[in-house]
């Protein structure tokens, strides 16, 4: 598959800018797949208007890949199929993207799967190969890309990901068949290694830039990158995200987006209130992804802010050990009550009865 072969409209959007929740798993107390809320939750994305989703990713957790589980194609057939319908009664294209992990012949059996079950792009997580150098993972990338287009990432390494270079960047950005990239290293020098990149290579018009750095979204998506390349000045900006923080109050998300979105088309100054508001987001973001601990409790964080809304029935993981860190419920509920204007709890009240029937 090509990014020719994707819907145009689909092409479009992505880069124009798109929210893409990263997709939380939902399991029973006895940590089975929980179809009717799995399915809720992507009901819940499309309706509160992202224009894709991102599944078996890291916060679909990795372990769904191991044979005692065997859940990495019901899951990305479920959310597939949900798209599906949702598409075919609201006429609106949905962007898919699967997370593709392992070394090459894994990846590439994780695309292929993905491909055929109807997803759009591979977001590849390099992290199993975080001893090799740019040679052999430009040329795991270029393998990956023969299946379907490319959704890089850049995954910063206490979620299992690597160190990236420049030189990384300069030689993915020559590869054809890559949609766009989500920039996650939780790091502004990194960021800007990927941004600069994408100019030097030529590829900032046709390459879509994602914010994946939960602890800078507002910023990352106010930002114009200006470079002075080879071929003169040249500048990119990151135009949406693909974000764990996203898979909840994501409503507000759609709306953020857009305010950002009008106003860096009008290039108006950049309002007082929403640096103000950029930064309670981060602090929201601390506290749900459990920033104190190393982002330990990260998923089960984001289980708990659906858990709250009745999307989900509990914060369960497929590690039975995994749960919020010590102090951490004092902190979501510390920002819950401080910024209640970045929930969006009375549009889940509203729908969540039709998004649980069957």
């Amino acid at each position: 598959m090509r990014i020719a072969d994707l819907p145009g409209d689909l092409r479009t959007e992505v880069r124009r800018g798109m929210v893409i929740p990263a997709h939380p798993l939902a399991l029973t107390a006895d940590r089975k797949l929980d179809e009717k809320r799995q399915r809720a939750l992507t009901r819940y994305y499309l309706d509160a208007g992202a224009g894709g989703i991102a599944v078996g990713v890291h916060t679909t957790q990795f372990e769904i890949r191991r044979p005692e589980h065997g859940l990495l194609e019901p899951v990305l057939a479920l959310a597939s199929e949900t798209a599906d319908a949702f598409s075919e009664r609201e006429g609106r294209g949905i962007l898919r993207v699967a997370g593709a992990c392992g070394g090459t012949k894994a990846a590439v059996s994780e695309a292929a799967l993905a491909r055929d079950l109807g997803y759009h792009a591979a977001l590849l997580n390099l992290g199993a190969l975080r001893d090799e150098d740019v040679p052999t993972l430009l040329a795991h990338c270029r393998e990956v890309s023969l299946v379907m287009p490319l959704f890089g990432f850049y995954l910063q390494p206490k979620a299992g990901g690597r160190h990236l270079p420049y030189g990384f960047w300069r030689g993915f950005f020559e590869i054809e068949n890559v949609l766009a990239v989500k920039i996650a290293p939780f790091d502004r020098h990194q960021t800007l290694d990927v941004a600069r990149a994408a100019c030097d290579a030529g590829r900032q018009d046709d390459v879509a830039l994602y914010t994946g750095n939960d602890d800078n979204i507002v910023v990352d998506l106010l930002t114009e990158y200006r470079f002075e390349t080879a071929a003169g000045p040249r500048s990119v900006r990151i135009v949406g995200g693909l974000l764990g923080h996203w898979a909840f109050w994501t409503r507000r998300a759609v709306e953020l987006l857009e305010e950002i979105r009008s106003l860096n088309e009008s290039r108006a100054a950049v309002p007082r209130e929403l640096l103000v508001r950029a930064a309670r987001i981060t602090d929201a973001n601390a506290a749900f992804f459990d920033a104190a601990h190393g982002f330990a409790g990260c998923i089960p964080g984001i289980h708990e802010a659906l858990r709250r809304q009745g999307l989900l029935d509990g914060r369960w993981c497929l590690d039975p050990e995994l749960d919020l860190s010590p102090d951490q419920d004092r902190e979501i509920e510390r920002v819950c009550r401080a910024y209640p204007e970045l929930a969006d709890d009375s549009f889940v009240a509203e729908h969540l009865d039709r998004w649980l029937a069957d």
